[in-house]
């Protein structure tokens, strides 16, 4: 007899967590159908009872790292506090900033480098559930360990080059559709918008924004995933792994790439998070023994708030390009002026 049921899931963070699920319960005997959506938080399962029952395929859901149970629904207010707080600390943050004029022009890059660098740390361990199978699929235990070593540096190689070239290219994109000064400002804006709308996304505070959702044809997707698994050259897989646009902290770290308006700084942007990526996912064996997959979506939620971060010094240099006056440094010329005035 078909039984339909329909699991709430907790810890999906982008439409290729849908990939996995769908993957994952499509293998069990028994199941029928599938449909597994970011969207709503849940997934629609048709099964035959006679071969399989609902409690291996929650089992199934728990082991690629995804809590099933329901969790109390946070309040409004409870919202409106975390706002308000999120704000209080960036706005103390830049202020902290805005007190080093002369030290800021120097370390801010390297400052943005480690950032980006650190988003793809923490988001890697996101990373470990959709491509720890492909890191597999070119891995052989007979491998000698130089050999062995030898296929993550090609996977490596690879995927930062992917990921590079790509960015480059939206940046290039950037660049073209944005001619003068102002023009790139309000595409760094447009960047921001969506930077924040997915860091809170990442959080998981706002159901709601879920639907604010870059998704690509599935077709696209499940042609780029069957390909990747195929291929037994991890050369191979790590450069068609920057074609994996379900991947919610890579289409951020793109959109941003297109806000630069500059093939070099997309560049770079995607080189350094490509960077961290690798290794929590070059060492998902020991991570995932070592960290619990809670800890594992708390991290994520870390790398929320450091996207959030990132979104915030796009916006400001979009403000700053776009000549509003509404930037950190023009409102802290503006209040400097005002008390010299008092003065």
């Amino acid at each position: 007899m078909i039984k339909s049921l329909c699991i709430k899931i907790q810890g999906m963070q982008c439409t290729g967590c849908e990939q996995i699920i769908n993957e994952t319960l499509q293998k069990l005997p028994g199941v029928v159908r599938v449909d597994a959506s970011y969207m709503k938080g849940s997934v629609d399962v048709d099964i035959d009872d006679k071969l399989i029952d609902e409690q291996s395929v929650r089992a199934s859901i728990k082991g690629k790292g995804y809590d099933v149970q329901l969790h109390r629904e946070k309040s409004t207010i409870s919202i409106f506090i975390f706002i308000v707080l999120l704000l209080l600390v960036g706005g103390v943050a830049f202020w902290g900033k805005s007190l080093m004029p002369n030290l800021l022009p120097q370390i801010n890059a390297q400052m943005s480098n480690v950032m980006l660098f650190s988003i793809g740390f923490l988001t890697g361990f996101h990373c470990i559930g959709m491509c720890g199978s492909f890191i597999v699929s070119y891995s052989d235990q007979n491998m000698s360990k130089a050999r062995s070593v030898l296929s993550h540096l090609f996977y490596g190689f690879g995927k930062t080059a992917s990921y590079t070239a790509i960015g480059a290219a939206f940046g290039l994109l950037g660049s073209v559709i944005t001619i003068t000064s102002h023009m790139r400002g309000v595409a760094a804006l447009a960047a921001s918008v969506f930077l924040l709308i997915y860091g809170l996304k990442m959080l998981n505070i706002i159901p709601g924004l879920r639907y604010f959702t870059l998704r690509l044809p599935k077709a696209f997707t499940s042609q780029v995933n069957s390909s990747m698994r195929n291929k037994k050259s991890p050369l191979v897989i790590g450069l068609l792994s920057g074609l994996l646009l379900g991947c919610g902290p890579l289409q951020a770290m793109y959109i941003m790439a297109a806000g630069t308006g500059s093939p070099e700084e997309g560049a770079t942007l995607l080189f350094f998070f490509g960077l961290g990526t690798l290794v929590p996912l070059l060492s998902f064996g020991f991570f995932a023994n070592l960290l619990s997959r809670n800890t594992i979506h708390e991290l994520v939620k870390v790398s929320g708030f450091l996207v959030i971060i990132m979104g915030v010094m796009m916006a400001n240099r979009g403000l700053k390009l776009t000549q509003s006056g509404y930037d950190f440094g023009s409102i802290r010329g503006q209040i400097q002026q005002t008390f010299n005035k008092l003065d």
